[in-house]
């Protein structure tokens, strides 16, 4: 019932007036067969019986006429409105869906598969369902007042007629609903499969991928994954279908027979006089529309209880749990003043996974900078996660100035924070929107971040300057591609847009570079994180070398840790790492 009750909120507050248009000609299109029944039987009696005169025939056959009339122009009436009401509410279910999905405050939900694949199906059930659930319920309403009507008629002719008709229908109803729940499961079962398929012709199809596949010839291999993931889909599917045509086989034969079994029976009683012409007419029609009618409900019933069913993912996702907990009212995070510790802090994604952090404590402190340094895997990303707060430690604590983090709204917390990730975004927008997204409210001063980040010049010189499409996704004939180097340096002029961040997290900020390149990144990083808090991550152990605090992390614990004199003097790990750097570039 929840399920309905929602579906049937967001039409309400979508679109009430389309929604009440919509029952009524739902309606009155429900009436008009029974009416047309019994006009046709007027019509037919008083043609066979003593008022065949023209003024005795026309009224009816006028109403007849105008019958035949509204039934052909409502079912363009209801299109218009369902079309609007459709659009309404997948406008405001959107709306509410990725609401919701901006309230996560973590990444457990995005990094999770499963959950993955209920955002999907809560999508397109947002956009869907709703307006398949209501179109049921209506049709099904209309159904019922059409057989309601005919069964009442039925039920005039010869009572027995309309229990009969009524008890054929049941078989069919019952195995309806039957399938409604196994095509829900099948549509569990497959999306997984259709999100793989979508992922391997999303690299058959991209720019980003087509060197790769052609230099080493995997676009076959990639194409007979993903046709073996849509013949699973498809084999799903057709057993499936097997079963839905052997359950309504049946009852379809015991429907038929009873029909047939009606209209013999009403062609007897006309030849004896029992029924009139005109009565054989209604009973003939009522049989059909009752059946067809019956029928129409069990399919109704089933699509809506399909639907619904599925539309649980939408009010899973629509109503989860915050999946961070917040203080109510949370503590304010003040401007840093003393450092930020991580004191005793264990960490694994979830039961099943290995520990990534086991039992690091460090400070980063006020106004110095701290290098990350270490292998794939240590743990690095994250530590950065832990101190963005997209995920708790699972043991232990993250301070900042001596308080828990946890005590903190993380969207406040986050404002104190800038960053550049080894993963930064890419986005399809215009090279002004791409920097700007770093902090909206300080849009103007995109040309300063961007001079900083050493790419104005580059910016500037594109076909409409900082207002160019960074893509030619969407087909601008002056849309561009950047290299990966000038991406980069976008990335870092969207974080230092951020006005005076209180920690500056700085992920790999010149992976993609040229030595001139990355030296240039180094000086401006330098001078922007001159007398802030700043977290360094980097495999090039020469740009660590500067730092006030370099942490060495291995399997997730702290290794060494010290300065750059201090560390080489101690001939571990980290010197290891830095003279087989260095002697690369001294050979």
């Amino acid at each position: 019932m929840a399920a309905v009750r929602a579906v049937l909120g967001l039409a309400l507050r979508a679109a009430p007036v389309p929604l009440l248009g919509i029952v009524l000609a739902a309606l009155v299109t429900a009436a008009l067969p029974v009416t047309a029944a019994w006009l046709t039987r007027d019509v037919l009696d008083r043609l066979a019986g003593a008022h065949r005169a023209a003024p005795a025939v026309a009224v009816p056959a006028a109403l007849l006429a105008a019958v035949g009339v509204g039934a052909a122009v409502l079912p363009h009436v209801d299109r218009l409105l369902c079309g609007e009401l459709g659009r309404r509410v997948g406008l405001l279910a959107q709306d509410r869906l990725y609401a919701r999905v901006n309230t996560f405050a973590g990444l457990a939900r995005f990094e999770n598969p499963a959950e993955l694949d209920r955002l999907r199906l809560a999508e397109q059930c947002g956009q869907d369902t709703p307006v398949q659930v209501v179109g049921a319920a209506v049709a099904l309403a209309q159904s019922a007042v059409t057989v309601a009507g005919f069964v009442a008629s039925l039920w005039l002719l010869g009572p027995w007629l309309a229990v009969a008709v009524l008890l054929g229908a049941l078989p069919a109803l019952a195995a309806q609903l039957r399938l409604a729940r196994a095509w829900s499961e099948a549509t569990l079962h497959t999306t997984p499969l259709e999100r793989r398929e979508s992922f391997y012709a999303h690299l058959l199809g991209s720019v980003q991928a087509a060197k790769e596949i052609r230099l080493f010839g995997t676009g076959g291999h990639l194409r007979e994954r993903m046709r073996r993931d849509r013949t699973a889909i498809n084999a799903t599917r057709r057993r499936m279908e097997l079963r839905t045509a052997a359950a309504q086989g049946l009852p379809a034969a015991v429907s038929a027979g009873i029909a047939a079994g009606s209209l013999v029976w009403g062609v007897h009683a006309a030849a004896r006089g029992t029924l009139t012409v005109g009565d054989l007419a209604v009973l003939t029609s009522a049989i059909a529309a009752v059946q067809g009618g019956l029928t129409g409900i069990a399919a109704s019933a089933a699509v809506a209880h399909q639907h619904l069913l599925l539309f649980a993912h939408y009010l899973d996702v629509t109503t989860a749990p915050p999946d961070l907990p917040v203080l109510s009212p949370a503590r304010p995070a003040g401007a840093l003043s003393r450092g930020i510790e991580l004191r005793d802090v264990w960490f694994r994604y979830s039961e099943q996974h290995d520990w990534v952090l086991r039992g690091v404590s460090l400070t980063i402190p006020y106004g110095g900078t701290l290098a990350l340094v270490g292998d794939n895997g240590a743990g690095k990303s994250t530590l950065v996660k832990l101190l963005c707060r997209f995920y708790d430690p699972t043991r232990g604590s993250v301070l900042w100035d001596g308080t828990d983090i946890r005590q903190f709204d993380p969207a406040e917390l986050r404002r104190r924070i800038g960053a550049v990730f080894q993963d930064f975004v890419r986005y399809d927008m215009t090279a002004a929107e791409n920097i700007a997204l770093g902090q909206l409210d300080n849009a103007g001063r995109v040309a300063e971040a961007a001079r900083a980040a050493g790419v104005h010049g580059t910016l500037a010189a594109l076909p409409r300057g900082y207002d160019t499409l960074l893509t030619r996704a969407f087909g601008e004939e002056d849309g561009v591609e950047l290299s990966g180097g000038q991406w980069q340096r976008v990335a870092l002029a969207r974080a230092f847009l951020r006005d005076d961040p209180d920690l500056l997290i700085l992920d790999e900020p010149t992976s993609g570079l040229d030595p001139e390149a990355e030296h240039e990144v180094h000086e401006a990083i330098r001078r922007h994180r001159r007398g802030r808090t700043s977290l360094l991550i980097s495999h090039r152990l020469g740009s660590a070398r500067e730092a006030d605090l370099i942490v060495v992390l291995q399997g997730g614990v702290v290794a060494e840790r010290g300065g750059h004199a201090e560390l080489l003097a101690a001939d571990g790990r980290y010197a290891g790492l830095f003279r087989r750097q260095a002697a690369g570039y001294v050979r």
